[in-house]
């Protein structure tokens, strides 16, 4: 192999990090020998441990049997396909990384084999540099879920362990795991120059807007909850992409945005928090329809929702960060009837200014040295 070709496909520096020694495992499955063959030795030479299966039941023997991360499986073999294989696979091990091969380029089968679990679908003959990199991005996804998943266990573990000997009084505990969340926030926070003390001051903008549109007791309080604790979710996704200031690829904008579900799913089994639920999970829709993750539109969208997006964006503008220079709070304001009717809803703008027109006092970040 030339100087040139090793390059191509050396392994990306992220890799390297992710993976804390051990070899990593991959079962290839094909009915062409010829093609275990020259895989199964490409692969060793890259240090991976691989072993191979001509079959599907043959594959799901050994699934059952060894610990593999990576399945590299054919579709079109007799007996049974990899689509039939995919399934049965990830129920044996479900963190396995699954990448499909064909000589056939089908979009529905390609589709379906993605719906299945498949992180890729790569087109035989496969050149290995791109079987090196394809191998390695799976591994590297594989990676960051199972961290995902890891962090959100700890911190239901931690908020379990925090909150046993307060189950006889329901205010207190909530009290105790709110505060739990809201030290794990303001310690995410503390790392990001640009979002430290962020939630707390969304929370007070938000209370002042919904002060303005008349709430008050109860509503109120799960309001300002949920505003502090509308960012829980990006402790599962990694720092280096929320503090990133080149371009974001469509890859790290989708982990990004899995903050949202991951915040519900942290909450949800908290029965207290159970009011907070609204204002975590719809934060991102927009009054136009075009926000995610349910693309609500208008009233759809939960009131304490459309509230904490509003705070949110306003302290985004007022704050320091790495896109923009800070706006006074009136520049920041102009911006943001600029959305009015498109991203928010116009009458929490109108609330905001109310606010801002009254004196109301609007928490500001504290200037950077």
């Amino acid at each position: 192999m030339s100087d040139k070709t090793k390059a191509t496909i050396a392994r990306p520096r992220v890799f390297t990090e992710l993976i804390d020694g051990g070899v990593r495992r991959v079962l290839v499955v094909d009915d062409e020998e010829s093609i275990r063959v020259s895989m199964g030795k490409f692969l060793r030479s890259r240090g991976y441990h691989v072993v191979t299966a001509e079959a599907g039941a043959a594959a799901l023997t050994l699934l059952h049997a060894e610990k593999f991360d990576v399945l590299l499986c054919d579709i079109r073999m007799p007996d049974m396909t990899g689509l039939d294989v995919v399934p049965r696979a990830l129920e044996i091990t479900p963190d396995l990384a699954v990448l499909m091969l064909t000589a056939v380029n089908d979009a529905p089968t390609a589709t379906e084999a993605l719906a299945q679990g498949a992180m890729d679908y790569l087109m035989k003959p496969i050149e290995f540099a791109d079987l090196a990199r394809a191998v390695e991005r799976a591994l590297v996804k594989r990676d960051l879920d199972i961290h995902q998943r890891t962090v959100e266990r700890f911190v239901r573990e931690e908020i379990a362990l925090r909150t046993t000997d307060i189950q006889r009084d329901l205010s207190v505990l909530e009290t105790a795991v709110v505060n739990t969340l809201c030290a794990i926030v303001d310690a995410r926070e503390e790392h990001d120059p640009f979002r430290r003390g962020h939630s707390r001051r969304v929370a007070t903008v938000a209370v002042a807007i919904a002060a303005k549109l008349g709430a008050a007791g109860e509503a109120v309080r799960h309001l300002h909850t949920a505003a502090l604790l509308h960012d829980i979710g990006k402790i599962g996704v990694p720092e280096a992409l929320l503090i990133q200031t080149s371009p974001l690829t469509a890859d790290d904008i989708e982990q990004v945005r899995a903050h949202v579900k991951i915040g519900v799913r942290i909450l949800s089994p908290i029965s207290a928090l159970a009011g907070t639920l609204p204002g975590v999970a719809s934060q991102y829709e927009r009054w136009d329809g075009a926000g995610y993750p349910d693309g609500l539109k208008g009233e759809a969208i939960p009131l304490v929702a459309r509230i904490i997006a509003v705070a949110d964006t306003f302290d985004v503008l007022t704050s320091p960060n790495q896109f923009q220079a800070t706006l006074a709070p009136r520049v920041a304001f102009a911006r943001l009837l600029e959305t009015a009717g498109k991203q928010h809803d116009p009458a929490l703008i109108d609330a905001l200014g109310i606010v801002m027109h009254d004196g109301g006092t609007l928490p500001l970040p504290e200037p950077r040295d």
